[in-house]
């Protein structure tokens, strides 16, 4: 409703309903009012002089006036107020008080109106009575005020009550709507994250299947390269290099299994509590998604020489040099540390055959930092066909940086490559 009781998003008369039983009940209520205040217009027209048909037309169209109430009920009350002299529209003045403090009018311009109907009908009743019948004056003010309280307060009380209850109704509506489209966001939310947190899942197995599977079977295709090589003439060191590929089949086997065998059983133990945990956890941190559900007995830097020493003997020309004094950290970082190296002598391998290599690890004070440089070819070596995804740096960096660290890759001036990477040291 607007300030003269006008529906919201009704364009002018005579549309001004919300509804059609809105409309019937109006036209029933104005039909009766027409019929009463035009049978009180005979006695009208007869006091004052004038046609009896007039009379009855003033009054029908008096009491017509009461269907326009929702639309304009300030000029409805008026209406009823001017009448009041010649006796007529009294389902018009009860009925008008109603719809005017139902409405959103502002509350001074009902208590004005009410005011100025209170006076109308007590004035009228006074006039009226002492002329008719002889009684005491202090009678006839009490008979007039109570007949004037009576037909102005109890519709005007009536009336905001009903007003009031609308606008609870309306209010708890709206709160109805709002915390539903609250629900709503959240449920999206939720969504969202969960979809964000497969994503984030997804890669990070892809990251380690690729480091598990990439080193192996690249160290596998270089030993069974050396191994076609010289299988005719040294048997010996061919029998080496077929053990040596054996040995990374298994190893490469191990890893799988031991990874296929942490994704299989996280779930018994995430997959109750998943839905609990999207709605009461309001954000993921990125380095917490990345990192879980790993292997806890993952590879660490104790490892990092027999590591090298898988790569050496493959052919490669590496050097390690260690700096500072080692000690335990946390199992994340040296397994992302473990994955730096590996990945980076893997791409050694791949495009980098018979260079030489240095591996430098350093431990500082609250961070470690690793370092894996290759220089130019040495010859013609021609590689061994290995092919390349482009994942392994892109992996290598989001490792880096999912713990905090910083990782900076590219050629150097001599010729070769470089991979550098610092993480915090935080000790275990």
């Amino acid at each position: 409703m607007t300030s003269t009781g006008e529906v919201e998003g009704r364009a002018g008369p005579p549309l001004w309903w919300a509804r059609r039983r809105e409309a019937v009940g109006d036209v029933v209520l104005g039909g009766v009012s027409a019929v009463e205040c035009a049978w009180e217009g005979v006695p009208f027209a007869a006091e004052a002089g004038l046609p009896t048909a007039v009379g009855v037309v003033f009054g029908f169209a008096v009491g017509a006036t009461l269907v326009l109430r929702r639309r304009w009920p300030i000029a409805v009350v008026l209406v009823g107020i001017a009448v009041s002299p010649a006796a007529m529209g009294f389902l018009l003045a009860v009925v008008g008080m109603y719809t005017l403090a139902s409405s959103e009018v502002p509350r001074r311009i009902t208590a004005t109106l009410a005011s100025m109907s209170l006076a109308a009908t007590f004035v009228v009743m006074y006039l009226r009575t002492r002329g008719d019948v002889e009684a005491d004056t202090t009678l006839v003010v009490v008979l007039s005020g109570f007949v004037a309280v009576a037909l102005t307060v109890p519709p005007v009380l009536f009336g905001l009550y009903i007003g009031a209850r609308r606008r609870l109704m309306e209010s708890l509506q709206e709160r109805a709507d709002s915390l539903e489209r609250e629900l709503s966001l959240l449920a999206d939310r939720a969504e969202e994250r969960a979809e964000w947190a497969r994503t984030e899942e997804r890669t990070r197995i892809a990251r380690e299947m690729h480091d598990v599977v990439a080193h192996r079977v690249s160290l596998m295709v270089v030993h069974a390269a050396a191994l076609e090589a010289v299988a005719v003439k040294d048997p010996a060191r061919a029998a080496k290099n077929a053990a040596l590929v054996g040995d990374m089949g298994r190893q490469a086997l191990t890893e799988l299994r031991e990874m296929l065998g942490v994704l299989r059983a996280a779930p018994k133990t995430a997959a109750p509590r998943a839905a609990e945990a999207a709605a009461a956890v309001p954000a993921v941190p990125l380095a917490a998604v990345a990192l879980a559900g790993g292997p806890e007995d993952g590879p660490s830097l104790r490892e990092l020489e027999a590591l090298v020493g898988q790569s050496r003997a493959a052919g490669m020309a590496v050097e390690m040099l260690v700096h500072g004094e080692g000690a335990p950290y946390a199992a994340e970082v040296e397994q992302t540390a473990y994955r730096v190296v590996q990945e980076a002598l893997t791409n050694c391998h791949k495009h980098a055959p018979g260079a030489r290599v240095v591996v430098r690890l350093a431990h500082r004070d609250g961070e470690v930092a690793m370092q894996v440089e290759n220089g130019p070819r040495e010859g013609q070596t021609d590689g061994v066909g290995l092919p390349s995804g482009g994942n392994g740096l892109v992996g290598m960096r989001e490792r880096v940086l999912g713990l905090g660290g910083v990782f900076v890759s590219g050629p150097t001036d001599a010729g070769g490559f470089k991979v550098s990477a610092v993480l915090p040291g935080d000790r275990g």
